[in-house]
């Protein structure tokens, strides 16, 4: 679809059409072709946000290192790729390259195919159920149509075997906390720079060769924040996002903004995973824990999401399903007397980033008001936070992360165990982490670690300006 007026250099967060817009005709294979909604305009870049479709944490497949750049020619209709990557807000570099020194090696960790620019194009267009029958009508089937799953992002999967040795770092460990006083900077510089599956076989590997607990261990040798930020880094992402759960939600009240940073916008093998990790560890279901402490729709929601049914990541964009879904949500909010709030937290949960998107966009355009204003406007409280999070993680989740990383520190006092917990989710896959320092420098325009540097001191500093890529 062409939409009339779509400017060359699009304002931020409005997503582009990568050769005939959001929706394209079916996939080359099914046996109905149709024509692109609105005819296949002329192919054109644009200078907006660009962001992979990944799951948490987990980059894409893509070209391998050195050939980032204009994805190869297909068919019209074929599966989008992204337009190549440019400069946020400004016309893309003749260089194809997104890193000036070149892209780093490919694995965990290495970019994907598009850098930090413009939203990736749509999936093929076609119903989420089933190919349209004809060309002139949308007949979408329901949403129980099976697309190949979101992997687990690394760290929440089966454990893997790589070809690395952690007895070298295990014996540093041991050696940094053996003994009178502790060596504070081998510490930071031992686990700061681990992906998950090192970290496991560090663990792993310390338990075996020391016979002692890497986790008591470094309880017993540090304190403060300090203490917790490397605890959060030695358990891995899975193991830490349980015992986040679990002590959010144990004793007096709730702190519902860790539910939000661990709960939602994940992927549902994620969380599978951490469903069945928390049930391992703290010997109860999380949905029951988390039922006890929320309450009326707000309890609701939390269940949509526990339920880890929403679209996969390989689920088609399609006009009449966002059509309908941007009505819904209009008819639920600005378009009746009250809200209706279970349609829009079943909208907005069921959905995956790249529906999420072209519903904001196309909300734009048919009613003038961006659906975040809306949000805000009939929205409060723990739900409004919620919904936030789930829109702006599908329109840019970067630019999420960054917002959410200022929030830690902004204001009097900074809250530290957001800001400790954020930063070491970040940090998980590199890329991400990357993507994210350039999204808090384009919108504060300072460099996160130096905001980081701001707010904090001693060694707690030096190990979360080591989480942000700094030099010890």
């Amino acid at each position: 679809m062409s939409y009339p007026g779509y400017p060359p250099a699009s304002p931020y967060g409005q997503p582009p059409p990568q050769g005939g817009g959001y929706y394209q005709q079916p996939p080359p294979q099914q046996h109905h072709q149709q024509p692109p909604y609105g005819g296949p305009p002329p192919h054109a870049h644009y200078n907006t946000y660009q962001q992979p479709q990944q799951g948490y944490g987990q980059p894409p497949p893509g070209p391998p290192p050195g050939q980032y750049g204009a994805p190869p020619p297909q068919p019209y209709g074929a599966p989008a790729h992204s337009p190549p990557p440019g400069t946020y807000g400004a016309a893309p570099p003749p260089s194809p390259s997104y890193y000036p020194l070149g892209p780093p090696p490919a694995g965990y960790g290495a970019p994907p195919p598009h850098g930090y620019g413009q939203p990736p194009g749509p999936p093929p267009q076609q119903s989420y159920g089933a190919v349209p029958p004809t060309p002139t009508a949308y007949t979408p089937q329901p949403y129980a149509v099976q697309y190949p799953p979101t992997p687990p992002s690394p760290g929440y999967g089966p454990a893997m075997n790589i070809p690395w040795n952690p007895d070298p770092d295990a014996d540093r460990l041991r050696k940094a906390m053996k003994g009178w006083g502790t060596d504070e900077k081998e510490l930071i510089r031992v686990l700061a720079d681990k992906d998950p599956f090192q970290i496991n076989m560090l663990r792993d590997a310390f338990q075996r060769r020391h016979r002692r607990d890497l986790i008591a261990d470094i309880k017993s040798e540090t304190s403060s924040w300090f203490e917790e930020g490397l605890v959060m880094l030695a358990r891995g992402p899975l193991l830490n996002d349980v015992h986040m759960l679990f002590n959010a939600m144990d004793g007096a009240g709730t702190n519902e903004d860790i539910l939000n940073d661990i709960l939602l916008r994940r992927s549902n093998a994620d969380l599978k995973a951490i469903k069945a990790e928390f049930s391992r560890v703290c010997h109860r279901p999380l949905e029951e824990m988390v039922r006890g402490e929320l309450s009326m729709k707000t309890e609701r929601h939390f269940m949509i999401v526990l339920g880890a049914t929403r679209a996969e990541d390989s689920a088609p964009v399609v006009k009449a399903d966002i059509d309908r879904d941007v009505d819904d949500l209009y008819n639920a909010t600005e378009g009746k007397i009250g809200t209706d709030e279970m349609r829009v937290c079943s909208i907005l949960s069921l959905r995956n980033d790249n529906q999420i998107r072209a519903i904001s966009y196309e909300y734009r355009q048919k009613y003038a008001r961006d659906l975040d204003t809306v949000i805000q406007k009939e929205f409060s409280g723990h739900m409004k936070d919620a919904l936030l999070i789930q829109l702006r993680h599908g329109t840019d989740k970067y630019m999420l992360q960054a917002r959410l990383l200022e929030d830690a520190m902004a204001g009097m006092g900074t809250k530290d165990r957001l800001l400790t917990s954020r930063l070491v989710r970040a940090h998980w896959d590199r890329n991400n982490m990357r993507n994210v320092r350039n999204a808090y420098e384009q919108r504060y325009k300072k460099k996160l670690a130096k905001r980081v540097q701001g707010e904090t001191s001693g060694d707690y500093q030096r190990l979360l300006m080591a989480i942000c890529g700094e030099p010890i």
